[in-house]
């Protein structure tokens, strides 16, 4: 069964001095997204904007895709919260409009390097991460977690639900890969599937961090969904590994939902590191 293989003190913006390499210099930042609360007022965000976490998280180094001609926008349409005197729960609704495809794609060699020391010998390598994918439009919500102590509020959990109204807008490509002579080479890849992701899961953590996955459907790379697909992903559900994420890149997410708890006006992201290249793809399709 698939198991996807790919949090920290994080309430304020994080500043350089973290070891990973996303590390971003003192006179340098990511994109800033726009936040309205209200869906009268759509404000347009890049989807590359939204989806900037990713290069973020990413252990490697990962490329920036867009169809050509992409006018995916996000915005930020709702927001409501509930605070008690040990713990909070905020909500915001997300939507995006707009026609083609965002995907960020995974260095293959740093993905196989980062898993191949804790290997036995001959041991294959599963489901590896390839890509993640954005198609089209979708509604969902950002809900954050968190503890109070006294008047001070500390975020544990962010979580990104991609299916609020119907099916998810969001895909990863996931590989196998068997040694060939001692050697791990991505040309040398089988049991390609595709996994439509219902949720994207981070928690504050004083260990090395972990991103939770939560999966709709699963099938090979050349199949079409259906019911059985729907199946396969809630068994997944059971069996998923979560995948190792960057502390940079997680405490990110957890200061992102900080800023919607306290209905900030926009939230700036640091400057990725390990955002290789932009590309634009003339492809359109969607899976």
């Amino acid at each position: 069964m698939p198991r996807a293989g790919l949090s920290s003190d994080a309430n304020s913006q994080i500043s350089s001095g973290s070891s990973d390499s996303n590390d971003a210099g003192k006179d340098s930042n990511g994109p800033t997204m726009i936040m309205s609360y209200n869906k009268k007022k759509f404000v347009k965000n890049p989807i590359e904007s939204f989806m900037y976490f990713v290069p973020l998280i990413a252990p490697t180094l990962v490329d920036n895709i867009s169809s050509v001609n992409n006018t995916q926008q996000v915005s930020i349409v709702s927001h409501k919260k509930k605070v008690t005197s040990k713990s909070f729960y905020a909500a915001c609704d997300f939507e995006i409009l707009g026609s083609g495809f965002h995907m960020n794609t995974f260095e293959p060699a740093g993905m196989i390097a980062a898993r191949t020391d804790t290997l036995k010998k001959g041991e294959t390598l599963t489901n590896m991460l390839d890509y993640i994918k954005f198609n089209g439009e979708g509604f969902g919500r950002i809900q954050v977690k968190g503890t109070m102590t006294g008047s001070t509020p500390t975020v544990t959990q962010v979580k990104l639900q991609f299916n609020r109204r119907g099916k998810s807008p969001v895909t990863i490509g996931l590989y196998d890969v068997k040694p060939k002579d001692g050697q791990y080479n991505y040309e040398n890849r089988s049991n390609q599937i595709v996994a439509r992701v219902n949720s994207l899961i981070f928690k504050k953590s004083s260990t090395a961090p972990h991103m939770g996955i939560e999966v709709g459907a699963i099938t090979d790379k050349s199949e079409s969904e259906g019911f059985l697909s729907g199946v396969k992903g809630a068994v997944a559900n059971m069996f998923i590994t979560p995948p190792k994420v960057t502390k940079l890149g997680n405490d990110t997410m957890l200061n992102f939902g900080f800023a919607l708890l306290k209905q900030e006006p926009e939230f700036t992201f640091l400057k990725a590191r390990n955002l290789r290249e932009s590309k634009k793809a003339i492809d359109n399709k969607q899976n």
